[in-house]
């Protein structure tokens, strides 16, 4: 009995074999390059959020958005351009609404919304100036 030809197609099938191991020792090493890569970057990530977070209460605060409305920007507008407190009468007429109850106690309101987000302060009762 000839075991050449036996022996033969073992070492075809050991050598396929071998070269599938040596592949995939290869695509460990790869992977484990590239895991080792993204856990570094993991803990890059995470100190940099602490750091940030430490950080939060040190920084200044910035200014608070304004209510959507359109009288607002307008409303600021009005005391940049003032060279001191405003009351609402005052305001209404920078905005060209006429002076009727129902406007100024509706441009009082927004005044006093403003107040609120800290970007007005009410320097006596009913005279408001801008935050400094």
């Amino acid at each position: 009995m000839n075991l050449q030809p036996l022996l033969d197609a073992l070492k075809l099938q050991e050598d396929a074999a071998q070269a599938l191991a040596d592949d995939l020792r290869a695509q460990i090493d790869d992977l484990q390059t590239r895991l080792q890569a993204a856990e570094t970057h993991l803990e890059h990530l995470a100190i940099t959020r602490k750091t940030v977070t430490g950080l939060t209460d040190r920084l200044p605060a910035g200014p608070p958005d304004l209510p959507e409305h359109p009288d607002y920007p307008r409303i600021l507008d009005a005391f940049n351009h003032a060279a001191g407190p405003l009351r609402a009468k005052d305001v209404c007429e920078a905005l060209g609404h006429e002076l009727l109850p129902k406007n100024v106690e509706g441009t009082r309101a927004k005044l006093k919304r403003l107040v609120k987000l800290g970007i007005l302060t009410e320097a006596d009762t009913g005279n408001f100036a801008r935050k400094q």
